[in-house]
């Protein structure tokens, strides 16, 4: 059973023909093991994931700064 995802390190590709984001992805299983795989993205799904993660920063940000 998977536990969480985490980017690797490389970089995201994007595929012209397929109009596909591919980002390379660890799963973290729960028995601590874990195993590569990829996270294929449409360009909407790339277009929310900016703007979570944008909204994510944020509000790190938000909390880093003092009150």
């Amino acid at each position: 059973m998977i536990g969480y995802a985490t980017p690797n390190q490389s970089d995201i590709t994007y595929n012209h023909d397929t109009q596909r984001v591919s980002m390379p992805i660890m799963l973290h299983h729960l028995d601590e093991t874990t195993e590569g795989t990829t996270l294929v993205l449409t360009p909407g799904q790339v277009e929310l994931f900016h703007g979570q993660l944008s909204r994510a920063i944020e509000l790190r940000e938000q909390q880093q700064s003092p009150q």
